[in-house]
């Protein structure tokens, strides 16, 4: 779907979804409201995500939106109407648990950024495993313009960006433009805007092509080996390595590189 500016019809849905072949995409479609992630689109993407993880025939997820922005971070006129810090807590909890399902599902999940990706929306694309973005997009983590530090966005930040340049995002708020942010670690790569959709769905199909237990073994074991120590983290990555060569695609692909020949692939 293309990511040209549109307006939002009340009836439309928040969030749209399409299937092609084993590529799911999920579309933010607020573009009024530059796709803050309100209490509705968070509930959204989380029943959809929940589904799309479950689903074995999926094997990528993008991320996309529609409009001038990614995503504009939270809504913050929704959060000040209601002035709660139990309400606050809630909130992000479950916007936590939103970020932490893109990590966790098997399948991967790249972002397709145009526009801003500001607060929580540059969050969302720090949380992806991928991101491709168009060369006019920019990143912020900018709460700290209104007297807000980013706390959760620096959580997936910190964890794609080196130390020093993470901290001076979050402390001053500033943008960087979709090149720089490749140069950061925050995306993969910039690309010109009339290149973004066949650049993610050229990534999307490298990805597809791939053995589906690969792809999922190294998904779980790639973020579980991060949070531990080296000795920690080479006992994990040996009982990955070691799951994954009894699986069939793993003897299959083995024995046609043995062979010089195509692996045959099992559909799923």
């Amino acid at each position: 779907m293309s990511t040209a500016a549109a307006a939002e019809l009340p009836n439309e849905p928040i969030l749209l979804r399409d299937t092609e072949g084993a590529v799911a995409t999920l579309t933010l479609n607020r573009p009024a409201r530059y796709n803050a992630l309100s209490e509705e689109m968070l509930a959204e993407l989380q029943a959809a995500l929940d589904e799309i993880a479950a689903d074995e025939r999926i094997r990528v997820l993008v991320l996309a939106a529609r409009g001038k922005a990614f995503c504009a971070g939270h809504d913050l006129k929704q959060m000040r109407a209601r002035p709660e810090l139990d309400y606050y807590q809630d909130l992000f909890a479950r916007c936590s648990r939103m970020m932490l399902t893109l990590t966790e599902m098997p399948q991967a999940v790249i972002a397709k950024v145009q526009g801003l990706a500001t607060a929580a929306g540059c969050q969302l694309v720090a949380t992806c495993d991928l991101a491709i973005a168009g060369r006019s997009a920019s990143f912020a983590t900018s709460g700290i313009n209104v007297g807000l530090f980013c706390s959760t966005p620096a959580v997936a930040l910190t964890r794609n960006v080196g130390r020093k340049q993470a901290f001076e995002l979050l402390m001053t708020g500033d943008f960087v433009e979709a090149e720089r942010a490749a140069e950061l670690g925050l995306i993969n790569r910039a690309v010109p805007d009339a290149e973004l959709d066949d650049a993610v769905a050229e990534l999307a199909a490298r990805i597809t092509g791939k053995a589906p237990v690969a792809v999922r073994t190294g998904k779980q074991l790639f973020y579980k080996q991060l949070e531990t120590d080296m000795r920690d983290a080479y006992a994990q990555a040996a009982q990955a390595m070691a799951c994954n060569m009894m699986a069939e695609d793993a003897s299959e692909g083995i024995d046609a590189f043995i062979e010089k020949r195509p692996p045959r692939r099992r559909e799923g």
